[in-house]
């Protein structure tokens, strides 16, 4: 960690929430350069170590790149000195335009030197990202980790210096208690965050996130999978599903009597039915609607 990382963890970074603006120069138009930009070689620049980011969209920055060749970079890159490295650059904000630029063969790109620590690196860092919406949500989660674990930021301070709510950076981050193979399907899109927060407080989330891959179900289809599925506590295999006639008679049980049924089946040898109350009225109600019936 550089000098100066535990008094940027302690202070109250409003300002970043806000962008990138502050730092280029508040008063810049965009096709602008700010006033403090100045251009160096391509290869003096270096990706950042803090990038939250673990993919690039290839065709996103092959469009970028032919942007670049047609107006120029339009917004400078955001640097910092490359510590035991003089001359050369960690990029803060912008790899995206510096690996587009070197497709495009420019051999110099615009940039703003900014002497940083390594707490303000890695938030401007996620700040660009995030505001952009240009970020995976397991990579978004996994820099508000390292904002809370590596530098001593509280949830509530990662949210004022992202710009979200704490409750968002808090959903966000319990993303990152789902099994591995989860957050690789949440990471290449093949399941959505709607699926993800169905999936997060379950023991099975692997599990039914292959079924909701598989049967391509929708969000309120994943929510009542998870709710139906019993939880294993992580010991065992997972009990059978319902099968859906089983469910469906479940419901319409639950709607006739209106008070929650279970019906359990257990093949030929029979199986039980579990009306659920909770005070002596509802019980008489029912008791009242069952002897009816018996009429």
């Amino acid at each position: 960690m550089m000098a100066g990382d535990d008094k940027a963890s302690k202070r109250r970074p409003g300002g970043l929430g806000r962008g990138l603006s502050a730092l280029l120069g508040e008063d810049t138009v965009p096709e602008a350069a700010p006033r403090n930009a100045r251009e160096l070689p391509i290869e003096k620049l270096h990706p950042n170590r803090y990038q939250p980011r673990t993919h690039f969209d290839e065709a996103a920055i092959e469009d970028l790149a032919s942007s670049i060749r047609a107006r120029g970079i339009l917004q400078p890159i955001l640097v910092r000195p490359l510590p035991g490295r003089p001359g050369e650059y960690e990029i803060v904000a912008g790899e995206r335009r510096w690996r587009a630029a070197q497709r495009a063969r420019l051999h110099a790109v615009p940039v703003v030197e900014k002497a940083l620590s390594d707490t303000e690196s890695l938030e401007i860092a996620i700040v660009e990202n995030v505001q952009r919406q240009d970020l995976s949500p397991i990579d978004e989660a996994r820099g508000y980790r390292r904002l809370v674990d590596e530098f001593g930021h509280s949830q509530q301070n990662v949210a004022e210096v992202v710009g979200k709510s704490r409750p968002h950076v808090a959903n966000m981050m319990r993303l990152l208690t789902l099994p591995e193979k989860v957050q690789g399907m949440l990471d290449n899109g093949a399941l959505s965050m709607g699926h993800a927060r169905a999936l997060v407080t379950s023991d099975n989330a692997e599990w039914l996130a292959g079924e909701i891959v598989e049967k391509g179900l929708n969000v309120r289809q994943a929510e009542e999978l998870a709710r139906e599925t019993p939880r294993s506590g992580g010991r065992g295999p997972l009990k059978p599903m319902k099968d859906a006639d089983t469910r469906a008679l479940e419901k319409q049980l639950s709607a006739a009597l209106g008070l929650p049924v279970a019906v359990d089946h257990k093949g030929p040898a029979g199986g039980s039915l579990t009306i659920r109350y909770k005070t002596l009225d509802q019980l008489d109600e029912i008791t009242a609607k069952l002897a009816a019936r018996g009429r």
